[in-house]
């Protein structure tokens, strides 16, 4: 059984891993500290919505992170799935589906109308679960990234 809560500050040991092991897999540095620092910035700021995963033995073993972002054309604020992640050991049993429909159901309840999310182009199985759960692909806009 997988439960989903919103994440809280007291979870932070719990999260900071999970942080870490997702920018792992984006090939980053492992940084605890810096995984750590981010996310304390995230609850004092209140700019992200944190979702946790549990197990049947409430470990932590997934999260997603979602930010508010401002839409003029459509008018209304949607917001951006920027971050998933289930530990390797925990795929395929549910958890990144439960974070995703728990997203979508946080959002409506919010009276946001509309979540985004990317994700790397040869991340097909990402992609594969995300259809599945009724995520169109948006194929009208390109992403372009510049270094500040």
């Amino acid at each position: 059984m997988i439960t989903i809560s919103q994440a809280t500050r007291e979870q932070l040991d719990d999260l900071v891993p999970l942080v870490d092991g997702y920018r792992q897999f984006y090939r980053q540095s492992s940084d605890p500290e810096g995984a750590r620092h981010f996310m304390e910035q995230r609850f004092d700021k209140g700019d992200a919505h944190v979702l946790l995963a549990l197990d049947a033995d409430n470990r932590a073993i997934g999260f997603a992170q979602l930010f508010p972002v401002p839409s003029t054309t459509s008018l209304a604020s949607r917001w951006i799935l920027n971050d998933l992640f289930v530990t390797p050991e925990s795929r395929r049993e549910g958890a990144g589906s439960a974070l995703l429909e728990a997203a979508r159901e946080l959002a409506r309840s919010q009276g946001v109308p509309q979540l985004m999310l990317r994700t790397q182009v040869e991340n097909s199985a990402a992609k594969s679960r995300y259809e599945a759960l009724g995520w169109q692909r948006d194929a009208a806009f390109d992403t372009y990234l510049v270094t500040a």
